[in-house]
This record gives C-alpha cells, sequence and structure tokens, in this order.
C-alpha cells in the first residue's frame, strides 16, 4: 500500500499547489483575466494530473498493487468532490464552456480564452505528471514508465459504438448539470460526483469514460491504434453531440442559433378555472348593459 500512499499524497500535492496559483492570481489579476484564464489553466491543470495518475491506478493497481477497482472509484468520488469544492467557478471542459457560450452566457472573446486556457492546462498537467512519473519513486511509476512509450489506445470497441458512448457520458453528465445549476454546492458537488463516478465505472472499459476533449486530448491521443480522426470522432465530436443533445432536450432552443423554442410550446403556468371566466365576463357585460339603460331612460331636460 506504500504507492497508493504515495499517489494520494500526490493529489493532495496537486490540489494544493492548485489552490495557492487560484489565490495568487485571484489577488494579482482582474476578474475577466482570472475568470477567463487563470481560474480555467488552474483547473484544468489539477484535473489532468489527478486524472492521469488515477488512470495510472487503474491500469496497473489490480495486478501491480493488489487492489481492485472500488479503490479507484472511490478516490474518483472524493477527487471530484474535492475538484467542485476547490474549483471555484472552473469547469475544466471545453463542452461545458461551449455549453455556457450557446446559453448567452459567455462572449466569444471570453470562451476562446477559457478553451486556450484549459488546453495549456491540460498539457501542462500532462507534462507535470510526466515528469512525477520519471521520478520512479514507487514501484507502479516504474512500470508506468516501462509501459508508457507503448501505450494503446483507450478506444476498445468499434469507432460508432465508442463515439456514441462518449457522446452518451456527455448527454448524461449535462443534462445533471443543467438540473443542479441552481442548486447549493452541498447538494450540487456530490452529486456531479457520483454521476462522474458512475459514468467511469459504466463506461470506463470501453473508451475510458473522459467525456471531456481537454482531458482526452492530452491523456490518449499520443497512443498509438488509433488515428488523429478516429480520437477526434470520439472524444471531441462524440461529447459536444451529446452536451448538444442535451442542450435541445432540457431548454428546447439553442439560444445563441435561434430563440424558438423546437420541443416546448411555451405556455401560461398557470391555468384559470372557466367559472371565474365566465363570471369575469358577466360582471364586465353588467356595467355596460347598466350604462346603456341609463342613457336610454334619460329624458331631455325642458
Amino acid at each position: 500500500m506504500a504507492g497508493l500512499n504515495v499517489s494520494i499524497a500526490f493529489l493532495f500535492l496537486v490540489v494544493g499547489v492548485c489552490q495557492a496559483l487560484r489565490w495568487i492570481s485571484k489577488r494579482f489579476l482582474s476578474p475577466g483575466a482570472y475568470g477567463c484564464l487563470a481560474r480555467e489553466l488552474a483547473g484544468s491543470l489539477q484535473l489532468c494530473t489527478s486524472c492521469l495518475e488515477l488512470r495510472m491506478l487503474v491500469e496497473i493497481g489490480p495486478w501491480g498493487g493488489g487492489f481492485g477497482p472500488d479503490v479507484v472509484l472511490t478516490l474518483l468520488f472524493l477527487l471530484f468532490v474535492v475538484h467542485g469544492t476547490s474549483f471555484d467557478g472552473a469547469s475544466a471542459n471545453p463542452t461545458v464552456s461551449l455549453q455556457e457560450f450557446l446559453l448567452l452566457e459567455s462572449n466569444l472573446t471570453a470562451t476562446a480564452a477559457k478553451l486556450l486556457a484549459q488546453g495549456a492546462g491540460a498539457g501542462t498537467g500532462w507534462a507535470v505528471t510526466k515528469l512525477y512519473w520519471s521520478w520512479e519513486l514507487t514501484h507502479f511509476h516504474l512500470i508506468q514508465n516501462l509501459i508508457a512509450s507503448e501505450c494503446s489506445s483507450s478506444i476498445r470497441t468499434s469507432l460508432h459504438h465508442a463515439a456514441f458512448v462518449e457522446g452518451t457520458c456527455s448527454f448524461l453528465f449535462h443534462l445533471v448539470l443543467y438540473k443542479l445549476r441552481q442548486s447549493h454546492p452541498t447538494c450540487r458537488v456530490p452529486a456531479l460526483a457520483a454521476t462522474v463516478t458512475f459514468l467511469t465505472y459504466t463506461a470506463g472499459p470501453f473508451t475510458g469514460a473522459f467525456f471531456n476533449p481537454a482531458l482526452a486530448t492530452a491523456a490518449t491521443f499520443h497512443c498509438s491504434g488509433s488515428s488523429f480522426w478516429d480520437y477526434v470522432q470520439v472524444y471531441w465530436l462524440g461529447p459536444l453531440a451529446g452536451m448538444l443533445a442535451a442542450l435541445l432536450l432540457y431548454q428546447g432552443n439553442i439560444p445563441r442559433l435561434f430563440q424558438k423554442n423546437l420541443l416546448y410550446s411555451q405556455k401560461s403556468k398557470y391555468k384559470i378555472p372557466k367559472a371565474r371566466v365566465a363570471a369575469a365576463h358577466v360582471e364586465g357585460d353588467e356595467p355596460r348593459q347598466k350604462s346603456k339603460g341609463e342613457k336610454n331612460n334619460s329624458k331631455p331636460r325642458a
């Protein structure tokens, strides 16, 4: 278990460093630069580094450390609870940033800055993790260094099925995200962490269950076994299609593209009973009839 303890200590160290980066950036940068650049970069760095370490434990832990997937899934859940608590509003996910753009919650410049920061954070996280593995602090990292140059693709099913799996994961994740947008963090954070853990457990054997284009690019695009276009279809287009489907199902339209609701008719939330409507018409007609009667009965004065 010594190797597992080193990995857990590394995860805590990554969260602490990224939290310090957020604190320093928030103090010295403007709110716009912090929200679009520093916050997303720190969040993507934290997410990518921790997920790469967990992925290494998933691949090597069962036969190299003697622990099962329940240990890794528990760590994954706890880690995403920590992410949700410490991210300070960052998404660290390009599909979430694009969703905010389509919902008119972010303009084009801010969205482009977020996407660049997420890509830079994921790339930096991959480089930092590779450097950490090269120190070979545990036998896990020694084995990882031996097999790193010959890593295989995470796509372990047909291309169309893999794209469907990633799209479905993104679809379900965004539906839960939409539903919990206005919820209190004490409810939202554990619910999202449980959703990610469940999707990873269910879809992990097929595609790795990334449903995050930046994370997938850093984790698996360099591995052999699939072409670049295959990776794009599965890990970019699949999650993007899932996000659009969730947005259409939840909103009924895409506000950035058109205002008309395609799925749901705009109806009043409150229904007025027919009896009240009839009474209102009667009350409205009585003054009219009275005024007419007064007019007819009136006689000209001499």
